[in-house]
């Protein structure tokens, strides 16, 4: 069975931000988005801003430490679209199908995210060069 199978839309895109402040008016005052969630992942050292856009949301990635991925993102990268989240049912066989296919996998092991998700991410070098997270609403 495809991933595909599975995954009923594209959950959020993840973009990764200097800053939420700065970054939050551009969403509300340009695009007529409204922040409905700020929230920080402190074992992710992040602090994530939500926003709905018909069924998927946009989550803006501000780092909290110099030493977190979205920090050194930034640095390498730049702001901008940072990963693409797809929300799936049975988020562990989801992991277990996507090894088995030979994928390489960030998280063998789901894990809590923001917005009352759990998580697990897959490594870009075998998804065609994009971070791709699976999410599931628990």
């Amino acid at each position: 069975m495809c991933i595909r199978d599975r995954v009923s839309h594209i959950e959020h895109l993840g973009i990764a931000v200097k800053s939420l402040d700065e970054a939050i008016p551009y969403w509300e005052n340009v695009l007529g988005l409204t922040c409905y969630k700020i929230e920080e992942v402190a074992d992710q050292k992040v602090r994530t801003a939500f926003f709905m856009l018909g069924q998927t949301k946009i989550e803006l990635l501000e780092a909290t430490s110099e030493d977190s991925t979205i920090a050194k993102f930034v640095e390498n990268k730049g702001i901008g679209i940072h990963h693409m989240a797809l929300a799936v049912e049975n988020i562990e066989e989801q992991l277990a199908d996507a090894s088995e296919k030979g994928l390489r996998l960030i998280d063998a092991t789901p894990r809590k995210g923001a917005d009352d998700m759990t998580i697990a991410f897959l490594h870009p070098k075998s998804t065609q060069g994009i971070l791709t997270e699976l999410c599931e609403k628990k």
